[in-house]
């Protein structure tokens, strides 16, 4: 048969794939669910949106190989974090991890550490799942969802020994200020999870969203920065420099990084 012939019958085949898939059946039958926990009937303002753009075949194929086992969508029932991670080793909780490289990254670097990386990019999830399979990373798990109903509902007070919170959505303009995921209430709920002495590491390239940071963080009675000067703190060597880190300090961007601790009160 001809390479046109050949590519002919794979396009055939492929609609015939698609047209087979009945009107609201999941595109990952094994895999994460769109708004686990119909956090979208909240009244509530959202800090993110789902983005399902283009799935690999490899992220695919990760997606339902691997969330069976690494897998978690966040649908507000109680989670055991011994029982999810097989083990009762320290859990840093990380919110918004792209497509996952530094995640891995830091997870190699730190294997006695557990990593649950909570995020709502289905690409993001089978890249993380590929990478930690490929790497043999059994300290990860991929939760898909909403970061609120998985910190308010799911997990118990003082279960977490870190919370990280890299490059989020700056929402720049003013009337979407309210949509930022660092504010009062939020870190009144992270510091409910948190146990005394854990870390909230968060870092942005939006120098007037790092700003609002700092002040929401050194106000809340919570939190104590890790700075003597109270200022920002420059890049720890624990976190990489991620591909879009380096685009934007290529095209002149300041990048900030905040670590403040929760304090015993």
């Amino acid at each position: 048969m001809s390479e046109s012939a050949n590519a002919s019958e794979s396009r055939t085949s492929g609609a015939s794939l698609r047209r087979t898939r009945a009107k609201g059946e999941p595109r990952f039958p094994d895999g994460p669910k769109a708004d686990p926990a119909g956090a979208h009937f909240e009244r509530r303002i959202r800090s993110f949106q789902p983005r399902r753009s283009r799935v690999t075949a490899g992220q695919a194929d990760a997606l339902q190989r691997l969330w069976p086992k690494w897998g978690l969508d966040i649908d507000g029932r109680t989670l055991d974090l011994v029982e999810l991670f097989g083990n009762e080793n320290p859990v840093v909780m990380e919110i918004g991890f792209g497509m996952g490289e530094a995640t891995a990254e830091m997870a190699t670097a730190d294997p006695g550490t557990n990593v649950l990386a909570v995020d709502v990019h289905t690409p993001g999830q089978g890249n993380l799942l590929n990478l930690a399979d490929r790497n043999g990373l059994s300290n990860i798990r991929v939760a898909n969802g909403d970061a609120i109903i998985l910190l308010r509902e799911m997990l118990a007070p003082a279960s977490l020994n870190g919370l990280r919170v890299y490059f989020p959505d700056p929402w720049p303009k003013k009337r979407h200020h309210k949509r930022r995921l660092i504010q009062p209430e939020f870190l009144t709920l992270v510091a409910s999870r948190l146990r005394p002495g854990a870390i909230v590491h968060c870092a942005t390239d939006w120098e007037p969203y790092a700003e609002q940071m700092l002040d929401v963080l050194t106000d809340h009675p919570d939190f104590e920065n890790t700075r003597p000067d109270g200022g920002f703190a420059p890049r720890p060597g624990f976190r990489p420099l991620t591909r879009f880190e380096a685009q934007g300090l290529d095209k002149g961007h300041v990048v900030n990084d905040l670590l403040f601790r929760r304090v015993d009160q």
